[in-house]
Order: structure tokens, then sequence, then C-alpha cells
């Protein structure tokens, strides 16, 4: 058999999950949340499911839903998306963010990447016949180099693929990010494919522009979100795709021939629980304070770092302190520290290492704290 994904392997997070199960190490490594989610969401997906409603949903998903999602979108980005023709569920934003690349990528299309990546994004241009285009941030702060990008885009320029807030470094758009990729847009025609799952985790007041927001990308970009990710649910792998008309009918050509429609009972329970705004604008002062108590601990212990202004991942440097490779910095933590991490080479397509692991504190304090103090004796592995 000839892979059609020679070069890929099995994904970090699953490796650093396993290892960090086996060792009995506190995963801070796989980004997902180590807290049980809203008792009320939990006991309305057990309503529908009693009451019935187990068998296949609209492909597009449940009119409920879709409307309370563009009603959503209204009051957090200003703009409405047509329910009917606009908006799509599918069973997780790594669904969206696939079926946006299969439905706009030809055999021979580039499309840029910005990394370090979420490494989803090379896999789907890659497996539709595209080639990817690797554009690095700026280090530091890991914001967007727009000379490079617009240098980067030629004929054979497609789409691009962009991330916030961005994981893993945790950096947060700003208006002129925005105008900047509407600028290029504009004149260029590319198409847009923007993750934006972690949505409503910011900080500090910084807000989350979707790009949806903006007039010129609303006309040419696939917003991909997670409910996920947004409510503490990642295993139940439900998020959206908000695009215009005519591409959200390629995407949904794309969309019923994988998974067809997404679970029907939790549609239901979200459409519901979201008729009350607090249930997620709330969340980024519940995430806030758990980015503070983890900065504050880390503020203590011999890493480099600067606050996170999004999402829930800290990235920190040892650079300061050795020369080891960053992956195996992550395996010894997770083996002789107990601590699981990211090493963030992995985000890189040459593996670049910058001497940079990522945690995730969307965890227990407890856990944190427990997870902090272990890391004090950083020392012990560097020696």
């Amino acid at each position: 058999m000839v892979s059609k994904l020679p070069h890929i392997g099995t994904t970090i997070f699953t490796v650093m999950s396993k290892m960090a199960t086996d060792a009995e190490a506190i995963n801070l490594s796989q980004g997902f949340p180590g807290f049980k989610s809203d008792p009320i969401l939990l006991d309305l997906v057990a309503k529908f499911t009693k009451e019935g409603m187990n068998q296949y949903s609209p492909m597009q998903g449940i009119p409920g839903l879709r409307k309370i999602l563009a009603e959503k979108t209204k009051l957090t980005q200003g703009y409405f998306p047509d329910p009917e023709t606009e908006v799509t569920i599918v069973s997780g934003a790594t669904e969206a963010l696939f079926c946006a690349v299969s439905a706009v990528t030809r055999l021979g299309d580039e499309v840029i990447v910005l990394e370090p990546a979420y490494d989803s994004y090379e896999p789907a241009i890659t497996l539709n016949g595209g080639i990817p285009v690797y554009i690095p941030l700026n280090s530091g702060d890991f914001s967007v180099d727009w000379e490079k990008v617009s240098t980067a885009i030629t004929y054979k320029t497609r789409a691009i693929m962009v991330n916030s807030p961005h994981n893993p470094s945790g950096y947060v758009w700003t208006e002129n990010d925005v105008n900047q990729l509407a600028e290029l847009v504009e004149r260029t025609g590319i198409l847009v494919i923007s993750d934006e799952v972690y949505e409503h985790i910011t900080f500090d007041g910084k807000p989350h522009i979707s790009l949806g927001s903006h007039p010129v990308l609303r006309e040419k970009t696939f917003v991909c979100g997670s409910f996920g990710k947004t409510f503490h649910v990642t295993g139940w792998k439900i998020g959206y795709c908000i695009a215009p008309k005519t591409w959200s009918l390629e995407f949904r050509k794309i969309h019923q021939y994988v998974t067809f429609s997404t679970v029907t009972p939790i549609q239901f329970a979200l459409a519901e629980y979201l008729e009350v705004p607090e249930r997620y604008l709330s969340i980024p002062d519940f995430y806030q304070k758990k980015r503070d108590l983890f900065s504050l601990g880390l503020s203590k212990t011999e890493f480099e770092f600067t606050p996170s202004t999004g999402s829930f991942f800290q990235l920190v440097s040892y650079r300061h302190l050795s020369t080891m490779a960053d992956r195996t910095l992550a395996e010894r933590m997770t083996k002789e520290l107990k601590v699981a991490c990211i090493p963030i080479s992995v985000f890189y397509s040459d593996k670049r290492d910058d001497k940079i692991i990522r945690f995730c504190f969307a965890k227990e304090e407890s856990e944190l704290n427990e997870a902090l103090n272990r890391l004090s004796e950083l020392h012990r592995i560097l020696e």
C-alpha cells in the first residue's frame, strides 16, 4: 500500500496523552478541559435523548440550532448569517476545516499556512491535492508578518488558513490584522479558512474579532467554530461553519459525504442552552482566573513567558536554561516531573525548535497548583 500521507504519524497529542497516562502524570498537553460541563447542558442532552431525538438530523443541522447560532453571532460579532443558507452544523471544528479545504482546493492550488499551526491543516491540504505554503509568524509574540504573507501570494494561491485566538501561542488578532487580511483578499481574490474555536477565550478585555464581521472578508471566509471547546465538552465533537451561500453550498456537498449529519440530541440541547447568552459571555472571566493562577505560579519557576492573551494555552521558553530538544524535554518532564506538555517544534513544517513548550491550563485549580509545584523542580532534569 502506498500511503497518501507518508510523512504523517500518530498525532503528538495522542502520543503525549498516552505517555501522561502511562507515567501517571498530570496531563497539561492535549487541549481538553479537565473539569465537568454545566449540569444544565448535560440534563438537556439527557432530556432530548429520552424524548426520542435520536435519529438523523437534517444534513445541515437542526433549524433551531442554526437560528440561535446566527442570533449569537449577531450579538457577539454584529452580523447575522442566514441560518438556512450560511450556517452548517458539523461533527467538530476539525471536520469544518477539512470540508472547507476540500470545497475550494483543487490539484496544484497553493494554500498559505501561518506557522506554528495546528496539525490538521497540512493533511487536509495535501489530501485534496493542494500545496501548503508556510509563512512563519513573528518570533516573540507570534503576530503576523503581513509583508511576508503578501509576498507569498501567487497566481496559484487559492486560500489562506488563519487562526485566532491562536493555537499554540494564544495570540489574538487585532483590528489591524483583520484589515490587513481584508486588503489582501480584496486585491487578490483569495479565500480564507478561519479557525476560531477559541472565540470566547480571550483575556484582559481583549475582544475576539471574527473575520465574518468584516464586510470584505464576510464574502470570502469560512468561519469554523466549536461548541465543544466553548462549553467544555470536546468529546462531543460538535462544531459549525459559517460561510456565504455560494461557499456553504460547496461546503455542504463535502460534509454530507464525510459525516452526513451531526449527533441529534446534542444539537437540540445546545439550541436550548444558547438561549441564555450569559452561558457563553461569562467564559472569558472563567478562563482568565485559570490563566492568572497559572501565570502567577509560572512566574515562580525558571521558565520565561508572556501571559497568553487568548485560548487555554500558555507557551514558556527554556532557551536560557538548556539546549535540550523540546521533544526530549517534554518526554522527560512527563516521565520524571510527572507533568505532560507539548513541544512546539511539532507545529512547524520543518520541526523548528525554538526551545518552547506548551501547557494547557483548562484544568481544575488543584491540578494546576500541583503541576506548578512539580515544575518548580525543573532544574533536576536540566542539570
